[in-house]
């Protein structure tokens, strides 16, 4: 079930906080780096276990100097602290225990092994096996066995309950006792009174040759909280299995080239960037890299979802865990292992069950409420039938039932359920969620607006009129182009011309988002992109151009593709009752041409960033739920403006951190599949809120009243756990398939494209 708690016996073990984790040095290390002088360290709390548990760590964890913030995630009971650079690393494990928590640094492939679901399989062997035998022996009971016989069988019950509460029982113990010790309540601590209430005051009667015993109760409570607490555990790891499955892509190691020649094997974690590499036939890629000798063939299946081949030459950039299918290739590194692509989808995916999104957040507050209040209610529960029926055996049998039936754990489980289920479909489908809160913010959604170049287009433009060029000036755009990953910086740095016997140097090359890139070579200024910004006067130059000091040397046209299934995807968002429009950096003909095959009125041309940004802010104030779709550099203001925000895996990195989805394949039916599991995911969690609320204030007043036995109470607490977990898993983990395209659609059209489209 979903009860929390700290591995209290381990706890107990260690001498000091400091010894429970990592030093402050060792954090440092381990850490990642992220934009904006910004680190993250990911640690594995073992004693996670819910909602409280979760509060409680990111609340103490928050109010550390330097943490911008903590996010737990509670399947893999990982904790991912970020953290300003210049503050230093914070003593996360000194305070992790405080709290009553071990924890140590996360290591990729640790948790292979499931050791938890191994001791709960455990348990519940050995409580089914004692609550089975003690049934029989209740029957005889039952049956007429009176005096000697009675007891006999009452002190056997005791003996073959005790070791079950020793072993199966110690689960929820320890993370009982873990909670009492620092303070702090959780709903192990009532399951854990009930339990040993049951036994003891079944020991008392025996011991007093009593006519009742409820050792039967004890061990069968024990095992039905156990089948509860298991299936919780295996259908969480059935949702993640997408995410471990990665993780078979992952190479282990690699060979590596050394400068004097040499070779040696590595493992993956040792390889750093500018690492020469030699992949063989059948190995995959061990990191993010590019090409650097050979031709070959590579499945990026995992990457882009298309089965056919890719061939890759010299310059051509590769993703970690891709497979070098034909021949071998010599490889730089141009990432570390924690930082390749295959880590990213991973994290984003992890991210995603981790998500405090409306929903989860009200949960888990009334989760964390709920135990006092249950405490409570028990107490005043007792006391009330000692006054009512001044039987104190009656009245401690009830309070127990209460105790038990009204454990919130099926409330607990209301959101995260679907929300796993929710990404492992997404993610089956290519598409990655960086948030869980992300899912319920599109389905608010009533309003799609798109970037142009490389979102609604495949962005892989071709220059068309090269032919007219002079071969210095392809030369020198190429030159400049190869200082940028924008879609018209590659094209035109990957023509294929003879270079001149000069070869170009610049003492700086800056990119200006918006408008291209600006080379300055002694006393001249040259400049690639937007005519209006790199022409001094105005003239009947349009898209993309080339200058010197402000003075034309060439104009470049382009053509680009529409995305796979862009016509039926706008139709399906538009079917779906959504507004659509386009708003792009590019020139008036080349959106209009868009706007027309794809049959969207609402379009603007010739927007630069902080003008997104603005028309984004416009239709807040109408009221209006928008997602951009965008991919550019200068799309990352208005994807972190919008009120949700996706961008294919194409997108240049700021763009992909910017997003709350990131689609990994060329089609654009990701768009309308996301919204329509956003959609469902927000129906199924509010069923589950609605059952949960049901389920308490049915069972609440029948258990008060004293029509419920422990037993009965652990059947009914454990059964409406399954039954939310069953109704957040009908979300469902299918492929869907692409929409047909329309007719015409994938076909060139000729654009004078503009370089900040």
């Amino acid at each position: 079930m979903n009860c929390c708690g700290p591995d209290a016996d381990a706890a107990l073990s260690l001498p000091s906080a400091a010894a429970r984790g990592p030093s402050r040095e060792e954090l440092a290390l381990s850490s990642r780096t992220l934009p904006g002088g910004m680190r993250q360290t990911d640690l594995s709390v073992p004693g996670v276990h819910c909602g409280a548990c979760m509060t409680n760590i990111e609340a103490a964890l928050g109010r550390l100097d330097g943490v911008d913030h903590a996010r737990v995630n509670l399947s893999t009971k990982r904790v991912s602290v970020r953290w300003r650079e210049d503050a230093g690393a914070p003593d996360i494990a000194e305070a992790l225990g405080r709290l009553g928590y071990e924890s140590h640094l996360f290591e990729q492939g640790a948790d292979d092994k499931d050791e938890t679901l191994a001791e709960l399989i455990r348990g519940l062997g050995i409580a089914g096996f004692a609550a089975g035998n003690i049934m029989l022996l209740s029957v005889s009971v039952w049956s007429g066995a009176t005096d000697a016989t009675r007891d006999l069988f009452h002190w056997i019950s005791a003996l073959i309950a005790l070791p079950a509460l020793a072993y199966a029982g110690r689960i929820f113990f320890r993370s009982a006792w873990g909670a009492l010790r620092n303070g702090r309540t959780n709903m192990d601590v009532p399951i854990s009174i009930g339990i040993l209430l049951a036994y003891s005051m079944s020991l008392y009667d025996t011991a007093n040759s009593g006519p009742h015993a409820y050792f039967d109760a004890s061990a069968s409570l024990l095992f039905f909280l156990l089948i509860g607490r298991t299936l919780d555990h295996v259908m969480r790891e059935r949702a993640r299995v997408a995410v471990k499955g990665l993780a078979r892509f992952a190479a282990r190691g690699a060979t590596v080239l050394n400068p004097d020649g040499s070779s040696a094997y590595l493992p993956v974690s040792d390889i750093k960037p500018g690492t020469h590499i030699l992949l063989s036939a059948g190995e995959r890629v061990p990191v993010d890299a590019r090409v650097l000798k050979g031709r070959s063939e590579l499945d990026c299946a995992i990457v882009s979802g298309e089965s056919d081949p890719v061939a890759v030459e010299a310059g051509a950039a590769l993703r970690a865990g891709t497979l070098n299918l034909t021949g071998p290739l010599t490889i730089e590194a141009t990432a570390a292992a924690q930082d390749s692509f295959l880590a990213e989808i991973m994290r984003l995916m992890e991210a995603a069950e981790s998500g405090r999104g409306g929903y989860r957040r009200v949960a888990d507050r009334a989760a964390a409420l709920y135990a006092p209040i249950l405490h409570l209610t028990a107490f005043l529960t007792f006391i009330g039938w000692m006054v009512a029926a001044g039987n104190w055996h009656q009245a401690i049998t009830i309070a127990i039932a209460v105790l038990i039936i009204t454990c919130p754990c099926a409330l607990g489980l209301a959101v995260p359920i679907v929300q796993v289920a929710a990404a492992r479909r997404l993610f089956e489908n290519g598409i990655m969620v960086k948030d869980g809160s992300a899912m319920e913010r599109l389905a608010e959604v009533d309003t799609v607006v798109f970037d142009k170049t490389g979102t609604l287009t495949l962005g892989m433009p071709r220059l068309v009129n090269a032919n007219e060029m002079s071969p210095d000036a392809l030369a020198l755009a190429a030159a400049i182009g190869r200082h940028s990953r924008h879609p018209i910086s590659r094209a035109l740095a990957e023509i294929p011309v003879e270079m001149p016997a000069k070869e170009w140097a610049f003492d700086a090359v800056e990119e200006i988002p918006g408008f291209g890139l600006e080379a300055r070579s002694g006393t001249d200024t040259y400049r690639l992109g937007r005519a209006a910004w790199a022409l001094d006067e105005a003239n009947t130059a349009a898209g993309t151009v080339l200058s010197k000091n402000g003075t034309g040397l060439a104009e470049f046209i382009f053509e680009d593709r529409l995305r796979a299934d862009a016509m039926a995807a706008v139709s399906a968002l538009r079917d779906r009752g959504l507004a659509i429009e386009i708003v792009s950096g590019d020139r008036p003909d080349a959106v209009a041409s868009v706007a027309a095959s794809l049959g969207i009125d609402q379009f603007s041309s010739g927007v630069l960033p902080n003008g997104k940004v603005a028309r984004l802010e416009a239709l807040k104030a109408e009221g209006r739920k928008v997602m951009m779709v965008g991919d550019g550099l200068n799309d990352a203001p208005a994807l972190a403006a919008a009120h949700v925000s996706m961008a294919p895996a194409s997108a240049a990195d700021i763009g992909r951190s910017a997003a709350d989805f990131v689609f990994l394949r060329e089609s654009l039916s990701a768009i309308p599949l996301a919204l329509a599991t956003s959609r469902e995911a927000s129906r199924l969690i509010r069923q589950n809120l609605m059952l949960a609320i049901v389920y308490n204030a049915v069972a609440v007043p029948i258990a008060l009243l004293g029509y419920v036995t422990p037993l009965v109470a652990a059947l009914a607490m454990s059964g409406s756990s399954v039954i939310v977990i069953a109704n957040g898993l009908r979300l469902g983990t299918g492929k869907t398939r692409s929409p047909r395209p329309a007719a015409g659609q994938g076909q060139p059209f000729p654009t004078k494209e503009a370089m900040a489209s």
